[in-house]
């Protein structure tokens, strides 16, 4: 199969001269998008003056509601796209997101030869590979350092320190507003009520479905995968699932296993086999992921030679991502040329064998512990334990049953025969268990 690459070099080295020893390279630098992290930015390269960084140009719809009294009054403030564009900036920043008209803005600009730092990782997860060779055939660059883990620098450690490696393993908590609601039903919160808080505090949108149903840690994942795993995956192959249906009461089951539930973005390849998957897991409470607290996020990466290596940090916020930000600009004041790595077009074609924690909910009976033994043994599934706390109703009974490693797709197979029994009050959860 040819392969294609991840990250590009530039094709013309004159294109973009290299600064001398100890001097930066002087760039013009518009913002499009003056949010939250677009106004950290701003806030960090006027407070800071970052040698070779200037910033010359905001562009915001209806930017005179985003002016700033600690600007300088050099700053052009427009809404007019095409006319930032059309300037004399060297890099656009793009903080705005999505797909559209973001993706629009950042072709244009590299078309022009300009570079681009962004921290869109919807926009990176589907579009990268072809937006990596437009900056490399028209002499700019493309960085994205901010895309996933906001501040913590995952990709720059993938691209350069661990660039030596034969990664295997991805694990990670890519998600700060899950990791905030379920690091707060750990303490005993309800979904609905930690939801609002989210909202109230920022960390999650109006309607949060992008976050909660794991879409935006699927597209993480899936730049991830191809800086570290060197595959190229489309988004879609990797189908979350949602953390809506977690309840206090599996995190009392989960802690009576020695658990606690995060949602876990995870990827593996072996023999050329790969597997991913999005979405609450049960992890060890001795594992670093359980460790992970509020809007903070972990990503491990296991390699072939080197072991596991552990980023941890604030994930998510204006600061710690302008900072990923900032940096990427200061990257290319300075010269600086990503590491070249190959990836290739892959598709997913493998499960992960792992134990998995079983909740369900019954109107209590005779015979039901006995059925559902029968229909895990048909498809050769072992059952590991079997836990069931005092104090429920028998009329809405929830007891877990956990089982030793298997398929997901075994024990998908079960679970379709053990829903029709009339005792099933819902559907049963089924989670993966990490160890």
């Amino acid at each position: 199969m040819p392969q294609a690459h991840s990250s590009v070099p530039p094709s013309d080295a004159s294109a973009a001269p290299s600064p001398k020893a100890g001097s930066a390279r002087h760039l013009r630098i518009a913002i499009f998008g003056f949010g939250t992290v677009g106004s950290s930015v701003a806030r960090i390269l006027v407070e800071s003056k970052p040698q070779g960084l200037e910033l010359t140009h905001v562009f915001n719809r209806k930017v005179a509601r985003k002016r700033v009294t600690w600007a300088p009054a050099s700053i052009v403030w427009s809404e007019d796209a095409d006319a930032v564009l059309a300037s004399d900036v060297d890099v656009i920043v793009e903080l705005a997101g999505g797909l559209d008209p973001a993706g629009s803005w950042v072709r244009r600009a590299l078309e022009a030869g300009k570079s681009v730092v962004t921290a869109n990782k919807k926009l990176i997860a589907y579009h990268g590979i072809d937006l990596e060779r437009l900056a490399a055939a028209k002499g700019g660059h493309l960085k994205y350092g901010a895309a996933v883990a906001g501040g913590i620098p995952v990709i720059p450690g993938l691209e350069q320190g661990m660039a030596g490696d034969r990664i295997e393993r991805l694990e990670g908590i890519l998600n700060g507003t899950c990791n905030f609601i379920l690091s707060k039903m750990e303490e005993g919160a309800e979904y609905a009520a930690v939801l609002a808080e989210a909202q109230a505090k920022g960390y999650a949108e109006a309607d949060p479905t992008e976050d909660v149903g794991g879409f935006d840690a699927r597209a993480k994942l899936a730049i991830l995968m191809r800086l570290a795993l060197r595959v190229q995956v489309e988004p879609e192959e990797i189908v979350p699932r949602s953390i809506t249906l977690i309840t206090p009461v599996d995190f009392s089951y989960a802690r009576d296993l020695g658990c606690t539930i995060r949602q876990v973005s995870r990827a593996q390849q072996v023999e050329g086999r790969i597997a991913a998957a999005v979405g609450p897991m049960l992890v060890a409470l001795r594992s670093p992921l359980a460790w992970s607290q509020g809007t903070e996020n972990m990503v491990i990466a296991s390699g072939h030679y080197g072991g596991d290596v552990v980023f941890s940090g604030h994930g998510a916020g204006g600061h710690p991502t302008a900072v990923a930000v900032v940096s990427d600009l200061l990257a290319l004041a300075h010269g600086s040329r990503r590491v070249e790595i190959p990836s290739a077009p892959a598709s997913l074609g493998d499960e992960f064998e792992v134990p998995h924690y079983i909740r369900f909910l019954v109107k209590d009976r005779p015979g039901i512990v006995a059925a559902i033994t029968t229909a895990l043994a048909k498809e050769q599934i072992n059952i590991r334990a079997i836990v069931q706390k005092a104090g429920y109703p028998s009329d809405a009974l929830p007891f877990v049953v956990t089982v030793e490693p298997c398929k997901s797709s075994a024990l998908k197979r079960a679970l379709a025969h053990i829903r029709s029994m009339d005792c099933m009050l819902v559907e049963p959860l089924d989670l993966q268990m990490l160890e």
